[in-house]
């Protein structure tokens, strides 16, 4: 029995994140790993792949670097969970607050899942509405009802439960402004990425802030992949922004399990109970949520990412790759297939069909080739431990891998993919 079918008997979807499942990922991908290193991963037989996964850009630093581990190892031999409040959990809450500057207060947990829903939460506690504003654009936010009911996975949620969150468009002020008019007084709060594949225009975030401040909506922000990427003070610092709340998670320890719902203090003590006589607001009350390893990872991650400078690491790497994967694009006459985007820490890359239509088929096949080639990139994750080394690595890749894409773009897809085509995460059948 492979490792495949007895994931599949014992956990649905054989995984504990869908994106990690056997169908975003050509035949020939690892169906499991035993470990990681710096920026490569293994598999049961030893077989390494340099890695721009980055266990879903959780990992900004580096695999089983030893300074973080340690960090987490000392507290798990301090007791790991306590009955009362650990001191660093103090520690970690003081810096974050120190760090991020539209913070007032944070309350962390272990996914960002659970923080998006956290600050939805409290935006409807604020405001005494029900309604959700959330960029269409952007794929994920949590996996409660109040956001996967506004995507085709609606079996499961109640109906009423459909109407409370509608869509507005990315860097069109102008739909959400619609949105606001049609249900005049009802939006708790806008919810929305800083940027993704798309960084904002004309001011776009800007126009957001203000008008929820002029709708008295909350901002929220979700800055699961852009914080502690794109700045050290988030993304929200680079574009000049200040939400009323805001996520952070992934990288902000170095893949340990880490997340965090913060924001301004008047909206964030609603879940607080020194405020005698307030009705009380139970916001996040998780056993683990302050798991002292955790915590102690993350301190260590922030020491590391300032003495480092790997913010400013992750952009130059990053503007290195775009410009070789560009430059091997042209070379290879698929410049108009195979195209790269997005912000130099965090790029992407579309596979166009001759009608310029993304083509998941041509992705499923650049995704093998680079695979045969020893390098996994199901997406673009940058690290610390990418070096000149993996820059190398990853140009050879993309010279053989383009070999057959230019082919196959001539010839059909169908003559060269091993298996079946990756699928979308949110579909509506399997």
């Amino acid at each position: 029995m492979s490792y495949q079918d007895r994931l599949l008997k014992v956990i649905p979807g054989g995984a504990h994140t869908y994106s990690r499942g056997f169908d975003q990922y050509p035949t020939n991908a690892p169906q499991i790993l035993t470990g990681g290193k710096g920026a490569y991963i293994f598999d049961p037989e030893g077989k390494r792949y340099l890695d721009y996964g980055m266990a879903l850009r959780a990992v900004n630093i580096g695999y089983a670097e030893d300074v973080i581990d340690n960090a987490a190892i000392e507290q798990i031999r301090n007791g790991n969970n306590l009955t009362r409040p650990s001191t660093i959990e103090l520690d970690a809450a003081e810096l974050l607050v120190e760090q991020i500057d539209s913070v007032d207060m944070v309350k962390f947990t272990k996914n960002g899942s659970s923080s998006v829903s956290a600050a939805v939460k409290l935006a409807r506690a604020y405001t005494g509405r029900e309604l959700v504003a959330r960029c269409a654009e952007h794929p994920f936010f949590s996996y409660d009802d109040w956001f996967i009911g506004s995507t085709p996975l609606t079996r499961g949620i109640p109906q009423e439960t459909l109407q409370k969150t509608k869509l507005f468009r990315y860097n069109d002020i102008a739909s959400l402004e619609t949105l606001i008019a049609e249900h005049p007084g009802q939006f708790a709060c806008v919810v929305l990425e800083p940027a993704a594949t798309e960084e904002p225009r004309d001011g776009y975030l800007h126009k957001v802030q203000e008008l929820c401040k002029k709708n008295g909506i909350v901002f929220i922000l979700d800055e699961m992949i852009t914080g502690f990427r794109w700045h050290m003070k988030g993304a929200q610092h680079v574009y000049g922004v200040t939400p009323d709340l805001c996520t952070f998670g992934k990288a902000m320890a170095n893949g340990f399990s880490v997340s965090c719902i913060a924001g301004r203090r008047e909206i964030m003590e609603l879940g607080s109970i020194e405020m005698e006589g307030r009705e009380r607001l139970f916001l996040l009350s998780t056993t683990h949520g302050a798991e002292m390893s955790g915590l102690g990872a993350f301190v260590a991650t922030v020491k590391f990412m300032h003495e480092h400078k790997v913010v400013e690491h992750l952009w130059d790497y990053g503007r290195k790759l775009t410009a070789m994967m560009e430059r091997q694009a042209q070379a290879h006459g698929i410049a108009d297939s195979f195209k790269v985007g997005g912000a130099a820490c965090s790029p992407f890359y579309l596979t166009l069909d001759k009608s310029g239509a993304n083509s998941l088929a041509l992705r499923t096949l650049f995704s093998q080739e680079m695979i045969k080639n020893g390098v996994l990139m199901p997406w673009i994750a940058l690290s610390y431990r990418h070096g000149d080394a993996e820059i190398a690595l990853t140009e050879q890749a993309i010279d053989a891998a383009f070999r057959v894409y230019g082919r196959a773009l001539e010839e059909g897809t169908e003559n060269y993919l091993q298996g079946p085509v990756i699928k979308p995460v949110f579909r509506k059948y399997n």
